[in-house]
């Protein structure tokens, strides 16, 4: 049997290291780990070089969308399949500090171009590695903190917070998750987002709202099952509350919604 190609975002920190941790002890797997910062890549490399699965890096800044392509272009020449996409890296509502709106060098609002523009363009680019690799897996590491999208103003000019700008990109991802599970063969390829764990002890967390609810062993469950669990085979479409099905925004379910933000996000990202 092949081995599994397994892409972790966001793998140098919180949850992202812990998972690519548990990964790592995985037999017949290879890790793809991705990072901005090619220090930390290597340390963490350096970490699980004696774990059972492969250890590979992948550097991007997901911020600007050019990296997002060029690491599309890197994976898809480094392989011919892919098992498993994690579309975990993300910024929280604290950090950059939330009151400061930021723009990315394309010109996007900083939280809503690398949580969700980043995971849309990825996951769209490298399709055809996953459906070569089914049945395979998309995870998008979501929450619960989900606000409307403002079409008018999705950048957030006016009105802004950093937990507003978290929550509208948050809702994007869980909302062009389902349409892409929509379009996809569930026996080939299933697309799930997760709301992991409430207020994991991660820098994330502890920036934005200074305490934790939830440990990250939670967090890095609830994920992980999605990943790995063969109870999953063929579910797709679903957002999870850690393990639990569960409901997001009603403008997530909302076809008129889907069509418009599915559009916008064609727009922004640009080159399939």
């Amino acid at each position: 049997m092949a081995d599994r190609i397994i892409l972790v975002t966001g793998s140098t920190d919180g949850l992202g290291r812990a998972l690519a941790g548990a990964l790592a002890r995985e037999p017949a797997t290879t890790l793809l780990l991705h990072g901005r910062d090619q220090r930390r890549l290597d340390e963490l490399a350096a970490e699980l070089a004696d774990a059972p699965a492969a250890i590979q890096t992948v550097r991007a800044d997901l911020s600007e969308l050019a990296q997002v392509h060029r690491l599309a272009d890197d994976i898809e020449n480094r392989t011919g399949y892919l098992s498993v996409l994690v579309n975990n890296a993300g910024v929280g509502g604290g950090e950059p500090d939330g009151t400061d709106r930021r723009l990315t060098p394309d010109g996007y609002e900083l939280r809503f171009a690398v949580n969700h523009l980043a995971a849309f363009a990825l996951t769209r680019r490298l399709l055809p590695l996953l459906d070569r690799g089914a049945p395979a897996r998309v995870v998008d590491v979501a929450s619960l903190g989900q606000a409307p999208i403002d079409f008018d103003d999705p950048f957030l000019a006016n009105g802004y917070t950093g937990m507003r700008a978290y929550g509208q990109s948050k809702l994007a991802m869980i909302t062009t998750a389902l349409v892409f599970a929509r379009q996809l063969d569930p026996r080939r390829v299933t697309v799930n987002s997760l709301h992991p764990a409430t207020y994991m002890p991660t820098k994330m967390v502890l920036q934005t709202v200074g305490h934790t609810v939830d440990s990250l062993e939670t967090g890095l469950h609830a994920t992980r099952r999605l990943v790995l669990d063969p109870a999953m085979d063929g579910v797709s479409g679903q957002f999870f509350d850690r393990t639990e099905p569960a409901r997001a925004h009603p403008d997530a379910y909302d076809p008129r919604i889907q069509q418009q933000l599915w559009d916008l996000s064609v727009r922004l990202t640009g080159r399939r």
